[in-house]
């Protein structure tokens, strides 16, 4: 059945994925249609089946009711510009948080910058700040591929989990600013080797009607949506007639969204990171007295739900999420959301997660829950078995 949830990390992925799909005018769609058979359309199968699975990931996302903490703190003989809070949107809001960082990290006069965390938004953020001229260094317990950015979905969803809808007002302006520099940088990733940002299809399945379900998942609060203020990056979402689509359910919806082939995305950045000279210490803090010791008289502070602990922030709620991955089949390129499903077509596998669970919410246990996994694998392989083909 089609949920708030569902439209919400979905359409935030309906309404974003689309809000942050595709221009009018900007750049290619997938590099396959679907081929066509009388009034309809095939697609090829995913090959869905438990023994398929490559591995299972569990991440916590860092999400601020007030939404992202991108401000200054004087701390002892230290400047410290916090980055950190966005929820499920840290691949998506990157650039634009970076800036932000990054200008205020400029007020301070600094020529040397030390970056604490090498996820999502500290690389970006030390990768921006290298090409205003800066000399950087990186500070991290861990570097990509194990880094908790590595485990997000790989989609384009720049106001999930963003903040709640108390805070949403308050956010919504800084939000638009973050989105749309995102935006037309991630234009600017396009066609790149390794396909580090791609754009896809996909097409959301209901037994019901769009938007008729208004349901919330019980043990979340209600988050902002942000999606109308970005309309104009995107094309709607097209619903198709019965007969016109080969799924099994009597509603489809086609979405066109950006992707992210992370493994591939990640490496792009840290390879231009480093040629340009970063430096990269791997370091553990546990108090912000260590800071002190850095010989970065300005650091950014980008270690996400980590932040909990180091600056003692008790406004960072761990999200959990967990997702599995296939094997790659280079013939699929089109992404899929179900009853209880999102799946993503990544080059370096095809991700399945369950959406619209609860016991996500506060909770930082990071143990990979296999059942949970392989039961979304079954259900993506029956909508498979059900599908009309060529």
């Amino acid at each position: 059945m089609e949920r708030r949830h569902f439209l919400r990390q979905a359409g935030t992925t309906l309404a974003v994925a689309s809000t942050a799909g595709l221009a009018a005018c900007a750049g290619p769609r997938v590099e396959s249609r679907p081929t066509t058979t009388g009034g309809t359309f095939s697609l090829p199968l995913i090959r869905a089946s438990t023994d398929r699975i490559t591995g299972i990931y569990v991440c916590t996302r860092p999400y601020r009711a007030e939404g992202p903490r991108i401000e200054t703190q004087k701390l002892g003989k230290k400047t410290v510009v916090h980055n950190y809070g966005h929820g499920g949107s840290g691949w998506s809001l990157s650039w634009g948080s970076g800036t932000l960082a990054l200008q205020m990290v400029q007020a301070t006069g600094a020529k040397e910058l030390g970056v604490i965390g090498c996820g999502a938004i500290g690389l970006t953020t030390a990768l921006l700040a290298q090409r205003a001229g800066l000399s950087v260094r990186i500070y991290a317990k861990a570097l990509p591929p194990d880094v908790f950015s590595m485990r997000a979905s790989g989609l384009w969803t720049p106001d999930s989990r963003i903040c709640d809808a108390t805070h949403a007002p308050a956010l919504a302006d800084r939000w638009e600013m973050m989105t749309r520099i995102s935006y037309a940088r991630y234009q600017s990733l396009l066609g790149l080797p390794g396909k580090p940002v791609e754009w896809i299809d996909g097409y959301s399945l209901s037994d019901a009607p769009f938007g008729k379900f208004h349901g919330d998942v019980p043990d979340e609060p209600e988050y902002g949506e942000f999606g109308d203020r970005v309309r104009d990056l995107t094309p709607r979402p097209v619903e198709l007639s019965p007969g016109n689509h080969p799924f099994p359910e009597p509603y489809v919806r086609r979405y066109t969204t950006l992707m992210f082939n992370i493994s591939s995305y990640a490496s792009y950045l840290m390879n231009e990171y480093r040629a340009a000279g970063g430096k990269i210490e791997i370091r553990e803090f546990e108090h912000p007295e260590q800071l002190q010791q850095l010989p970065e008289h300005t650091l950014v502070n980008a270690t996400g739900y980590g932040a909990r602990a180091l600056f003692n922030d008790e406004s960072v709620i761990p999200v959990r999420g967990q997702t599995a991955r296939l094997i790659p089949q280079p013939e699929i390129t089109y992404g899929l959301r179900a009853q209880d499903i999102s799946v993503v077509p990544r080059s370096d596998g095809i991700m399945v997660q369950v959406i619209g669970d609860t016991g996500n919410f506060n909770n930082a246990d990071i143990t990979p829950h296999r059942e949970a996994s392989e039961a979304a694998v079954r259900e993506l392989a029956d909508v498979m078995a059900k599908m009309k083909r060529a």
